[in-house]
């Protein structure tokens, strides 16, 4: 069952955030010496259901280390702007992307509240918004993320959404194959996040409380906030695969999606 969010959901998640950024730039799960070296963090589908990004502009929402917004410029897009509330984050993206030699005018990087991209990024509009994987979650009010995200498409560009599918948080930790969680429900400040990270098998508890609070949000959710900004939706696909982990039985791990504003809108 959902619970009211916490008056300070933004300031826990932040500081969880803050205090993560030094351990998952020295993980071997983000890797940012392979990144250096020409690694590509973009995975088979999304390339294929975005297309080709040369020429264009693209904003990332919640880039985190900017692994996914630098993929995307060094894939050709014309300036690629990277979007997270954590000012180390930020900062490590920066410093990533100065050791790609990605100059300010191929690749920024802001650091503001997702909520206030529209006030804090440098350009009204661009042909590509995106938001990777494991973005959503960390929000309360999925409409507002949606009319956010919306009002950043150009006129012909598209909003373009990669995300774990709400069928993980039900699955059991053990496995990852049976229905063993409430898949309705808010995950409080504290355990989460701590003692199981996106990083490394081990990620330890730090800032008191700071293990983050999150929302589940269902594909009804996502699919509704997003139609209802009058972006056109084009598909709605599942996936079967999530970067840390594939099932050897076929169980719905992720989904995309991807909304387009008319040429004229």
């Amino acid at each position: 069952m959902y619970t009211r969010t916490p008056a300070d959901w933004r300031e826990t998640n932040r500081a969880r955030w803050d205090e993560r950024v030094p351990i998952h730039t020295a993980s071997e799960y983000y890797d940012l010496e392979g990144f250096r070296a020409g690694q590509d963090v973009i995975r088979p589908f999304e390339a294929a259901e975005v297309g080709s990004v040369t020429g264009k502009s693209l904003l990332h929402l919640q880039c985190h280390l900017g692994l996914d917004t630098l993929s995307w410029a060094l894939r050709g897009a014309s300036r690629v702007v990277g979007l997270d509330f954590s000012e180390p984050a930020v900062d490590a993206a920066r410093e990533l992307a100065a050791d790609l030699g990605l100059p300010p005018d191929r690749a920024s990087f802001v650091a503001a509240d997702v909520y206030d991209a529209a006030e804090a990024v440098p350009d009204s509009a661009y042909d590509i918004v995106y938001t990777g994987t494991g973005a959503l979650c960390w929000l309360p009010d999925i409409v507002r993320w949606a009319e956010t995200a919306a009002s950043l498409v150009a006129p012909g560009g598209f909003l373009y959404l990669a995300e774990f599918h709400p069928l993980t948080d039900a699955l059991d930790d053990e496995s990852g194959t049976r229905i063993a969680h409430d898949a309705w429900s808010d995950v409080p400040p504290g355990p989460y996040g701590d003692g199981d990270t996106d990083a490394d098998t081990v990620d330890p508890p730090l800032h008191s409380g700071s293990g983050g609070w999150a929302r589940q949000h269902t594909l009804g959710d996502v699919v509704t906030a997003v139609a209802a900004t009058g972006l056109r939706l084009e598909f709605l696909h599942e996936h079967d695969a999530t970067p840390r982990r594939a099932m050897g039985g076929r169980v719905l791990l992720m989904y995309s999606l991807r909304a387009s504003r008319a040429p004229d809108q």
